[in-house]
């Protein structure tokens, strides 16, 4: 008996999304993101968490987007407790992207904390979309808690997640600015910059947070 159109179709990008070429699985999701169908949800996230290539992964999320959040966010939050790191940073990366704020009590401080900075880093951009009004001192106690860390595309994701908040980070910045650690109050004086002035460049906000140090100076104003 043959297969309606339909059926075949959906076998045929369920299983290039296994494919060997990454032009395969691009095509592949694309399909399924045109066309989206509940039976692809899972074979989705599954590939979200192996899959190599970043605008690959991309593709994913989109496809993700295109079906029902009811369907996919209590599936990316089960993938939040993945051993994998990728699993968890795709999760993350897939929520912020769906935007739906009855992910936001998922998004924990262990998360915000992981010690994979790719893991991290998404979980921030998570948590400044989700985060629900009210609630955004407290996360940036919690995002501020990872000031100094890693090298510059860690610490200028963690600036733009914390400048996404507004004013109301400057509290934490300021207490920042007197830790022991110096990457610390370097780090702060930085996004405190850049709070201010937007269009000043990370590196430059970096000089000018270590030039203000060497003068011992906070670098507060009013």
């Amino acid at each position: 008996m043959t297969m309606p159109t339909s059926a075949t179709d959906a076998l045929r990008a369920l299983q290039g999304l296994e494919g060997g070429s990454s032009s395969v699985r691009l095509r592949a999701a694309l399909a399924v993101g045109t066309d989206p169908d509940p039976g692809f949800v899972d074979k989705l996230i599954e590939r979200c968490a192996i899959e190599p290539e970043f605008y690959v992964r991309e593709m994913l999320t989109w496809a993700l987007t295109r079906h029902p959040s009811s369907m996919t966010v209590p599936r990316l939050i089960d993938e939040l407790r993945s051993e994998r790191a990728q699993a968890r940073s795709q999760a993350l990366h897939t929520l912020s992207k769906i935007g739906d704020r009855q992910a936001w009590p998922a998004i924990t401080r262990e998360l915000l904390s992981d010690a994979d900075d790719e893991v991290a880093r998404s979980a921030w951009r998570s948590a400044v979309v989700l985060v629900p009004e009210g609630e955004e001192a407290e996360l940036a106690a919690e995002l501020g808690a990872q000031l100094g860390r890693g090298e510059r595309e860690t610490q200028v994701s963690l600036s733009r997640a914390l400048t996404a908040l507004g004013d109301v980070i400057v509290p934490t910045l300021r207490t920042a600015t007197m830790d022991l650690d110096p990457r610390v109050r370097v780090h702060a004086i930085a996004t405190e910059r850049l709070l201010r002035d937007p269009d000043t460049g990370f590196e430059f906000a970096i000089e000018e947070a270590k030039r203000i140090m060497a003068l011992g100076t906070s670098g507060q104003e009013g």
